[in-house]
């Protein structure tokens, strides 16, 4: 079973503290329906309307904001919950009508029983939004988007009209109680609509989490006694009353909610993202991912970011959405110029490229590999701070890492007083054996600048070496490093202790690849830690 239709049991998610508290307005409505004495009568026809038309407010901005985030993002599930809201918005105002004194002098069963009517199409929408129409259906509701909406207004619009001429079957005075017969069983079946969606939207929230889920969750079963309440009050009595209370705290919850998750997320669509479907929210996720790369990329080129902005917004992404994009465009650029230094180049360039880390291991290609450290680096560290050791190697690799980059090497890993650089490691580099002597010249030349102020300072020598070697990642799934393995590498930091400070000896290979513009003196075979046979060497003092 796909995640998005597992629903785990909403009583162990759901504190029975807060179910208890959810149980007592029907409580209270059983309470006031067995002893009518208690259900006392109270007629303010303003408090009336003034209560209903604020709970019709609420439930019309919800319905407008979801309405516009369910477009925007095109989620079945948040339309179906805008529908919801907007049904019992529409009918509820419709209600605020039959106020005796509003717009007629009586009341008449049209606006009377628009609210059970409005709560019954509501709990319809309420109860498909936990349906597989938000689900594997999504798409055919969504397809229907414009009509189910154009519809529902349609419905409002001529309920009014024909309620307001008193045509029939809308005309004449309500029934005693709103509601008889077919209209008790129509709230009753809203009332078990209501609460077969709670129940789902609890285990919604049990696996996602959301204020504004269990906000719906709360506000559906408040809208389930409300229909309840509505089938059996009594005109102008406390359970009469009920109903209205109950239905503007259900609303309000879901606005506060909303505004909960506004203030957490900076953004009000984003406010009802515990309600999109597990699509939308892996849509969502690329579409953010590849508008936070646009920008980064404008910024990072140097260009205005305002036209990539400008984009988005037409693309239907808020106000609100546009600056939390900004904003995280600019924390990647910062982390990436904090991280990147830290890294290899390929692997900084396969990071920023996105996508899963490639599989461990690597391919094998022939590269030349540059070996440097400090003759002598042991002896002056014993009598030296570390501090001080410090700032003497920052010092060098100041002028060394410029070097290394402009002849197009990759620097693998500094190891205290040492750096090993790959060429061709990556991408196409023919002349690699030609940019690994002239970086190693390089290298040799900026620390004899740099030792000529301290006389005391320990000086580069270099080894270089070409051949076959593997370039790739090597450690475990959660921890890896880019590194170059092969006999090649081992060799090339040998042949650095050939020679004496400041010198760069190259092998065979690399001394071949070279080819006639090389200059350098051959050592012949000589004897390097860690090998059998004597390798053959030379004093590089010209690579081309």
């Amino acid at each position: 079973m796909s995640r998005g239709l597992q629903v785990p049991d909403p009583t162990s998610s759901l504190s029975w503290p807060v179910a208890a508290v959810l149980a007592l307005p029907l409580a209270g409505l059983v309470l006031l329906l067995a002893q009518p004495r208690l259900d006392l009568h109270w007629e303010h026809h303003p408090s009336h309307f003034w209560l209903v038309l604020m709970t019709a407010a609420v439930s019309f901005v919800l319905a407008y904001v979801t309405n516009a985030a369910a477009g925007t993002h095109r989620d079945a599930r948040v339309l179906l919950v805008s529908l919801a809201f907007l049904a019992s918005a529409g009918f509820l105002g419709l209600h605020a009508l039959a106020t005796p004194g509003v717009l007629l002098a009586g009341s008449n069963t049209g606006f009377a029983i628009a609210t059970p009517i409005g709560l019954v199409i509501g709990s319809l929408f309420a109860a498909a939004s936990a349906s597989p129409l938000a689900g594997p259906r999504a798409s055919a509701v969504l397809r229907r988007r414009s009509p189910l909406l154009a519809g529902l207004l349609a419905l409002m619009i001529v309920w009014g009209v024909v309620s307001l001429a008193g045509l029939p079957p809308l005309d004449g005075a309500p029934a005693v109680g709103e509601a008889a017969g077919a209209l008790i069983a129509l709230s009753l079946m809203g009332a078990a609509l209501y609460g077969a969606a709670a129940w789902r939207y609890i285990g919604f929230w049990a696996r996602r989490g959301g204020v504004v889920t269990v906000a719906v969750a709360i506000a559906f079963v408040l809208l389930a006694e409300a229909s309840i309440a509505v089938a059996f009050s009594r005109n102008w009595q406390l359970s009469w009353w009920e109903w209205h209370v109950l239905m503007l705290l259900g609303f309000g919850a879901i606005a506060l909610g909303a505004r909960e998750e506004y203030r957490r997320s900076g953004s009000l669509t984003a406010a009802f993202g515990g309600l999109y479907l597990e699509a939308t929210l892996t849509r969502l996720d690329r579409w953010h991912g590849r508008a936070i790369a646009a920008i980064a990329a404008a910024a990072d080129r140097g260009e205005p970011t305002d036209p990539v902005l400008a984009a988005l917004r037409l693309e239907g992404a808020s106000a609100d959405d546009v600056t939390l994009l900004a904003k995280a465009a600019e924390e990647v650029r910062r982390l990436d110029a904090s991280f990147r230094a830290y890294l290899p180049s390929p692997v900084s360039i396969g990071v920023r490229g996105g996508g899963p880390a490639p599989p461990l291991g690597g391919d094998e290609r022939t590269v030349s590999v540059l070996f440097a450290d400090l003759a002598g680096f042991t002896t002056f560290s014993e009598n030296r701070r570390p501090t001080d050791v410090l700032v003497m190697l920052n010092q060098y690799w100041a002028q060394v890492v410029p070097a290394i980059e402009a002849g197009g090497g990759i620097i693998e890993q500094f190891a205290g007083d040492g750096v090993m650089v790959i060429f061709n490691a990556v991408g196409d580099q023919p002349d690699h054996a030609t940019r690994a002597a002239s970086t190693g010249l390089a290298i040799a030349e900026v620390g004899r600048v740099v030792a000529a102020t301290r006389d005391d300072w320990p000086i580069f020598r270099v080894g270089i070496n070409t051949g076959r070697a593997v370039v790739g990642d090597v450690g475990a799934a959660g921890r890896r490093s880019f590194a170059v393995i092969g006999d090649t590498t081992n060799s090339a930091s040998r042949l650095a202790s050939v020679g004496s400070p400041g010198q760069v000896v190259v092998a065979r290979a690399t001394w071949e690849e070279l080819g006639p513009g090389r200059d350098g003196d051959a050592l012949g075979p000589v004897s390097v830690k860690g090998r059998r046979a004597p390798v053959e060497a030379w004093i590089l003092r010209s690579g081309s």
